[in-house]
């Protein structure tokens, strides 16, 4: 079964890890500029990750259920995600005071595997 929960749990850990991967080589590259670029990329993308996990374990943290209340989980779970990636974009450049292009940059990067289409078509051979 191809949209089985456990195909879901699998996509989502993929996405997750491919977002720290991302945001592991944006840091290191704004490294380059100091060490405040490169913990702002740093927390810019481990933001968006954290986002990501908070939307999976919304969707994927409980059994088979009827549609509305799958979807119902979808978009909880997407302003969830969200609330979380606006909660720590604040702390990192208002409280924090790192370097606010370093910070969006760790974000997009975080975002390109989503953007990409990270999904299981994409993992088989033909």
């Amino acid at each position: 079964m191809q949209n089985s929960i456990a195909a879901g749990r699998r996509l989502a850990t993929r996405v997750v890890a491919a977002q720290l991967g991302m945001t592991i080589l944006a840091a290191a590259g704004f490294l380059i500029e100091g060490l405040p670029s490169g913990l702002g990329a740093l927390s810019g993308g481990a933001t968006v990750a954290l986002g990501t996990a908070v939307l999976a374990l919304r969707l994927f943290a409980t059994g088979p259920a009827p549609a509305g209340i799958v979807f119902a989980r979808l978009i909880v779970g997407n302003l969830l995600k969200w609330g979380v990636i606006a909660l720590g974009l604040y702390l990192a450049m208002a409280k924090a005071g790192l370097p606010g292009g370093a910070v969006v940059a760790g974000v997009i990067a975080a975002l390109v595997p989503q953007l990409l289409g990270l999904h299981e078509g994409w993992m088989r051979n033909g």
